[in-house]
């Protein structure tokens, strides 16, 4: 009676740790962090965004100073204007005339910058399923992070 009893032992013991072994194919060697499937089928141009990096462009901007210059230029001509308006004096004309300048050009130069930092470019590190590693620059992200899934066709990552 003990061998039956060892037997059963030894059968359930079997069957607990065959329950606990997966039965889904393609989990094994997924790949980099990646579902195993997309739509049924094995997606071969899919992969993990592993790194963003901003790329700045040269093309199409303007130089530097040009938002500080505008700015100052601006801001000179509307304080001499509210100055003329509001005082008879000389030279507190001036002195709004300056302050205006020198504001006028720090607005213009942080709002230049705020526009080059939005035309910014982006390359999109992706390790794809097979172990390679895909560089594409695209324009925006599109909700694409690190760590993202995604799919790779016509030079850019979409998301999945």
């Amino acid at each position: 009676m003990n061998i039956r009893l060892l037997g059963t032992i030894a059968l359930l013991a079997g069957l607990a740790t065959a329950g606990c072994a997966t039965t889904t194919p393609g989990y094994g060697n997924a790949g980099y962090g990646a579902p195993p499937y997309s739509g049924g089928s094995v997606c071969y141009d899919c992969g993990t965004v592993t790194r963003i990096e901003t790329v700045a462009t040269g093309a199409g901007s303007a130089p530097n100073a040009t938002g500080a210059v505008l700015g100052g230029i601006v801001g000179a001509a509307a304080a001499r204007e509210l100055a003329k308006d509001n005082t008879d004096s000389t030279g507190r004309r001036n002195t709004a005339t300056v302050v205006g300048a020198a504001a006028g050009a720090v607005v213009g130069n942080a709002i230049q910058n705020r526009a080059q930092a939005n035309n910014g470019r982006y390359n999109v590190y992706v390790r794809m399923r097979d172990g390679r590693t895909t560089v594409v620059t695209q324009d925006d992200l599109d909700g694409i992070r690190e760590g993202s899934y995604v799919r790779v066709y016509n030079g850019r990552a979409w998301a999945q």
